[in-house]
């Protein structure tokens, strides 16, 4: 359409051209111009003669020979455009084999794996389903050797990996600590579970130095007010490898008695559950302190949860929770979860304790005042009495 519209606006111009000659050859020029247009034309048409074309004014052979001028431009431009498009028919073959190409080579990626998945998966059921051996080589008969060969193996693999989910989840042991001790030893009265990331220590990582862990404020004189009163037990949710060289670093002295980790927790729900239960300790002497409420979900009244510590070097939180657990022990509570129920509903528990034991001394301050005032009162009335006795004898 395109083309067809400029082959029609040249005609256009053509027509304009061809009239203007004819104005021109009709107007009032010289002979001399006009005979040669004359001779030009008649010399034309016996060209056209010649050649077989059918005979044209001459304002009509010179239309005839713009338009066909037009015409070849027109001819042009459309073959030029048509090689355009050529191009662009190319390039949208190369686009489309390339697409070709990739989700040929993304089939095949995938085939592999899936193959090599499928071999692991094979290996692994081989390797973890078959028998156990005893130390000679021979295999030792369980349960599943009457079923048949894959059934077997399926069978021993399910059991395996069942039982190792079991063990990471479960603690390892149904009793974490050993039976207290009997006389003539001593056995503190109550137990303390106390987490040590974020409540005794702070992990700082920097490029200079890596990972290192703050001791906080406070550590040494817990320990030490403690360690007559309660059995000190580190529960902590690392991994053994990792806390045992820490906990050497932090209690120098041995006030520590036990130590737990990660293995001897229960995973529930994305959390490493601390289970009082599995302690071997009865659990109305027993106080678990950590910065997460989630490690004593099983027995939410035996626990208490400290803010986190970010490292301040002037923090006094350790020796707040040494007047608190003191103040329990020496008050001789028969259960200790009465008194942790009180404060578990409190943002900042130890907080709320120096509040209500500044208001405990208030309290008590007010009635030795009173107390005080009224044994004044009895002083005074009995000397006044004692005054007024001897007169009255006498009369």
């Amino acid at each position: 359409m395109a083309v067809v519209a400029a082959v029609a606006a040249r005609a256009w111009s053509v027509a304009a051209l061809t009239g203007g000659l004819r104005a021109l050859n009709g107007g009032g020029g010289s002979c001399c111009r006009r005979r040669w247009k004359r001779r030009g034309a008649w010399a034309g048409l016996g060209r056209e003669l010649s050649a077989g074309v059918p005979p044209q004014a001459p304002s009509q052979a010179a239309g005839a020979g713009l338009t066909g001028a037009v015409l070849r431009d027109a001819v042009r431009q459309q073959q030029s455009t048509e090689g355009g498009d050529g191009k662009g028919t190319d390039e949208q073959q190369e686009k489309k084999k390339q697409k070709e190409n990739t989700a040929y080579a993304k089939k095949m990626v995938l085939r592999i794996a899936g193959l090599m998945g499928a071999g692991s998966g094979i290996a692994i059921i081989y390797i973890f389903g078959s028998n156990s051996v005893d130390e000679h080589g021979a295999k030792i008969p369980d349960e599943f050797d009457n079923d048949p060969v894959v059934i077997q193996q399926l069978r021993r693999s399910y059991k395996y990996f069942k039982d190792y989910r079991q063990m990471i989840i479960e603690p390892t042991s149904p009793k974490l600590l050993p039976d207290p001790l009997k006389e003539p030893y001593y056995q503190p009265p109550y137990t303390l579970v106390i987490e040590l990331t974020d409540v005794l220590l702070h992990p700082e990582w920097s490029l200079v130095t890596g990972w290192r862990f703050k001791k906080r404020p406070g550590i040494d004189n817990l320990f030490q007010q403690l360690a007559p009163l309660y059995e000190i037990v580190i529960f902590t949710s690392e991994t053994g490898m990792t806390a045992f060289p820490l906990i050497d670093s932090v209690d120098p002295h041995g006030f520590i008695s036990y130590r737990l980790f990660r293995d001897a927790t229960r995973y529930m729900d994305g959390h490493h559950v601390k289970d009082i239960s599995c302690l071997n300790r009865d659990p109305a002497k027993v106080v678990v302190v950590d910065c997460k409420k989630e490690a004593f979900r099983l027995q939410p009244f035996n626990g208490m949860a400290l803010k986190k510590w970010d490292g301040n070097s002037e923090d006094r939180t350790l020796f707040d929770l040494a007047a608190f657990l003191k103040t329990v022990a020496l008050s001789g509570v028969e259960d200790v979860r009465s008194v942790l129920e009180n404060y578990s509903l409190e943002e900042d528990p130890l907080e709320a304790f120096k509040r209500r034991q500044s208001q405990l001394e208030q309290e008590e301050q007010q009635r030795l005042s009173d107390l005080s005032q009224h044994k004044k009162k009895q002083l005074f009335l009995g000397s006044l009495a004692s005054r007024l006795w001897p007169r009255s004898k006498q009369q």
